[in-house]
């Protein structure tokens, strides 16, 4: 299932994607209730299969989406795919022994089609795309092999960074954390729709150029891996991201990169998850 959160008229709706792009309208409140608890999810899919035709629905694109799911924590992995290190690093170097884990605020948080706000003081601006995986039963201590079970589902994310902020400290923080630098979505996709999430190509395009692709069997830290690693630290409860890290940019890409400016689309695609394609605004004036 393709499950999407939406602003209705008084409060947040969830709903199924149908027929590709018709929406059902399922229950009002929060979508990570609904994937911490079975008996709701088998609900859904039971009203899901049961809603026909889909041709009386409303299309996505007429809906106000939101971010899938709130997440109590977002976290984030850096350089795990093979290729991809810290500038003036060996791209060729033997693989780190542990992630690289940093965290995005709350305010980042943005819904598939809202635009991120490029800030008004200096900044270089980069874009990563990224798939997140959502928690959906509570991990505590959980091992590698069972990792998998607690993952309600996938969706995309593009972790746009300040790259000088970035750098200002020995910490991520700042550079990650500017307001809008996290849209998330467009929907989850359901852990049953992706059975092997080491199979997926992340596709990223800024411009209508491909400027990164590469296979998550390239991953250093598989998926299960993170939830894992991630969980005898923290308990991981239902509705949390992991964003699993970005692949390197083309060569081409890389040579000719420059700071994200007005008007910018990048557009992150993986068959089986969809496309979630973010366009870049300056803010011209204080909130």
């Amino acid at each position: 299932m393709r499950l999407v959160t939406y602003r209705g008229s008084s409060d947040s709706r969830i709903g199924v994607v149908l027929a590709g792009d018709r929406v059902l309208d399922v229950r009002a409140g929060a979508l990570e209730d609904i994937v911490g608890d079975a008996a709701s999810l088998a609900s859904v899919r039971e009203a899901a299969e049961a809603s026909s035709p889909a041709s009386g629905l409303p299309r996505i694109d007429e809906l106000d989406l939101l971010p899938p799911v709130r997440p109590g924590k977002l976290l984030c992995i850096g350089y795990n795919y093979r290729g991809h290190v810290p500038d003036g690093e060996d791209p060729t170097a033997n693989d780190p022994a542990y992630p690289d884990v940093f965290v995005k605020t709350a305010n980042v948080l943005i819904g598939p089609n809202d635009p991120v706000q490029l800030p008004q003081v200096e900044a270089d601006v980069d874009y990563e795309g990224e798939i997140a995986l959502v928690i959906g039963r509570r991990a505590k201590n959980v091992p590698v092999s069972t990792a998998l079970d607690h993952v309600a589902g996938y969706t995309l994310f593009d972790d746009v960074t300040a790259r000088d902020w970035q750098r200002h400290g020995s910490q991520f923080t700042l550079g990650k954390s500017f307001d809008t630098f996290g849209p998330l979505g467009p929907w989850l996709v359901t852990a049953d729709e992706i059975p092997d999430p080491q199979s997926l190509v992340v596709e990223v395009e800024r411009a209508g150029v491909v400027t990164a692709r590469q296979s998550t069997a390239t991953m250093i830290f598989p998926m299960a891996f993170l939830v894992h690693h991630l969980s005898q630290v923290m308990t991981l409860e239902p509705g949390d991201v992991i964003s699993t890290g970005t692949p390197q940019k083309l060569p081409d890409a890389a040579a000719t990169h420059r700071s994200l400016a007005d008007g910018d689309v990048v557009a992150v695609r993986v068959a089986g998850i969809g496309e979630l394609t973010t366009r870049f605004t300056t803010i011209t004036e204080d909130a």
